[in-house]
């Protein structure tokens, strides 16, 4: 009876690990001659590890990665120009507090996406608020908030994401429209919000893009006025798999 009692409570409470363990938790404490007190604080650090598991699972699945990457798994030697460095330092987030965006410019395959993810995973596990668009969706949405009204907010959503990582700029030239309203976005999380963006294209190339040279020094004025800059020119991830299969 009291077993029933306490898992209602517990199910009232909504402390469900409690209730999957707290029997077998009493049952080892006994055996230990564990204190009330250790007892309890057994259970609750139980309930807090579970709640921030969680929460990191539910921030990782809004954030929306393509994939999960990890900082632990990037093989900087085979990119030994970057500074990993600088990466690790990144990714203890001090620049989300500073409002700096930070860039990875190069060519398809050195390893640009992989280490925006990996930044976005440390972020949502520090308990973030994170979202990752491809340029191209991105511009989408924006364009659709346009049309439905929605536009500000929109932007007012998108404002209060801690990081927003921006992926594959420069793949798809985005039209006049999109390039103003991707431009107003940059506008609005200036000074105020931390942007990762991945691009194949150098920045004198950003006018291909924009289709407008104005409008991409303008959005390049804001993204680089606070930002890590990191241009990589290594070998292709994707050749090094083809390489490994046929040494």
């Amino acid at each position: 009876m009291n077993a029933e009692r306490i898992k209602e409570h517990l199910k009232f409470l909504s402390l469900h690990r409690i209730a999957e363990i707290y029997q077998q938790e009493a049952e080892q404490a006994a055996k230990a001659k564990r204190s009330y007190q250790e007892y309890l604080f057994r259970l609750l650090e139980e309930q807090v590890i579970n709640k921030t598991e969680r929460s990191i699972n539910r921030r990782m699945q809004i954030a929306a990665f393509p994939d999960i990457k990890t900082l632990e798994a990037f093989d900087f030697s085979y990119q030994p120009q970057i500074n990993e460095k600088l990466i690790r330092e990144l990714a203890n987030l001090d620049f989300l507090n500073e409002r700096k965006n930070v860039l990875f410019i190069g060519p398809p395959g050195v390893g640009k996406t992989h280490l925006a993810i990996a930044i976005g995973v440390k972020a949502c596990q520090k308990r973030k608020r994170v979202l990752f668009y491809s340029a191209e969706k991105l511009a989408e949405e924006l364009a659709a908030a346009q049309v439905s009204g929605l536009l500000n907010k929109k932007l007012d959503m998108l404002l209060r994401i801690d990081l927003l990582i921006i992926d594959e700029l420069g793949y798809l030239s985005l039209s006049n429209n999109n390039a103003k309203l991707f431009f107003q976005l940059i506008s609005k999380r200036y000074e105020k919000g931390s942007v990762i963006v991945t691009s194949n294209k150098p920045f004198e190339q950003w006018g291909e893009i924009f289709n407008d040279e104005v409008v991409a020094a303008a959005v390049l004025d804001r993204l680089l006025h606070h930002s890590y800059p990191f241009f990589i020119n290594g070998k292709s991830f994707r050749l090094k798999n083809i390489e490994n299969i046929n040494p």
